[in-house]
């Protein structure tokens, strides 16, 4: 396992956490509890399936599982862009992690096995 293996495993993990602390303060109302639930799944699951990624048989599944890490960031951005457009949450107090999800997204994920 690489530096960098092990970076980006302490930083989804990290990562996950917060969307965990992000989930758990919104309102209680219908809307932010769909929302928050979509997200909870999505942001945790960025983490879960990165170690899998890293535990990957083959180049081939590494790449699978590569994928829907990027894929679950992804989604992790749309469901906090909704809760801001939404006006359910202040951006500015979802910019930080807005902005993690996007460098996930966008991040030079491990390119070898």
């Amino acid at each position: 396992m690489t530096s960098r293996t092990d970076e980006l495993k302490t930083r989804t993990k990290k990562f996950a956490l917060r969307i965990i602390k992000v989930s758990r303060a919104l309102p209680r109302c219908p809307e932010p509890r769909v929302i928050g639930y979509q997200l909870l799944r999505s942001g945790t699951s960025v983490a879960a399936n990165y170690r899998a990624a890293c535990r990957g048989r083959s180049r081939p599944e590494f790449l699978t599982k590569i994928g829907i890490v990027v894929e679950e960031a992804d989604e992790t951005v749309f469901w906090l862009e909704m809760l801001t457009e939404a006006g359910l949450v202040r951006g500015e107090l979802l910019g930080d992690i807005i902005s993690e999800a996007n460098q996930l997204v966008a991040s030079p994920l491990p390119s070898s096995l």
